[in-house]
């Protein structure tokens, strides 16, 4: 689902709100994990899960096309642990998914 696609069904599900306000929340929320990120902290959203930037650490590549080793410097990646209720969660739909699928073969 794209962002904007968010924003509009939660402006529909909330009629006291307006789009320009959810809008205004969700970038605001976004805006503040990405600079939390940007300073080397972690997020946590209890429930949803956590993110964080863990450091790589340099290391020597090479370059595929000639296989010349080169030097990769240290970067640090954004890094995303599902939460337990959310695994759960996904989970449980996919296992409804899968047995739906399994009786609809059976037939």
């Amino acid at each position: 689902m794209l962002r904007s696609e968010q924003i509009s069904n939660l402006a529909d599900k909330h009629p006291q709100l307006t789009a320009s306000d959810v809008q205004l929340v969700a970038t605001t929320l976004i805006d503040s994990i990405v600079n939390q990120l940007v300073q080397g902290g972690r997020v946590e959203i209890r429930g949803f899960g956590a993110f964080s930037t863990p450091i790589k650490p340099a290391r020597l590549g090479h370059n595929p096309k000639t296989g010349e080793i080169v030097d990769v410097p240290e970067k640090r990646a954004v890094h995303f642990k599902p939460g337990n209720e959310l695994r759960e969660r996904v989970n449980v739909e996919h296992e409804h998914e899968f047995l739906n699928v399994k009786v609809f073969r059976e037939k």
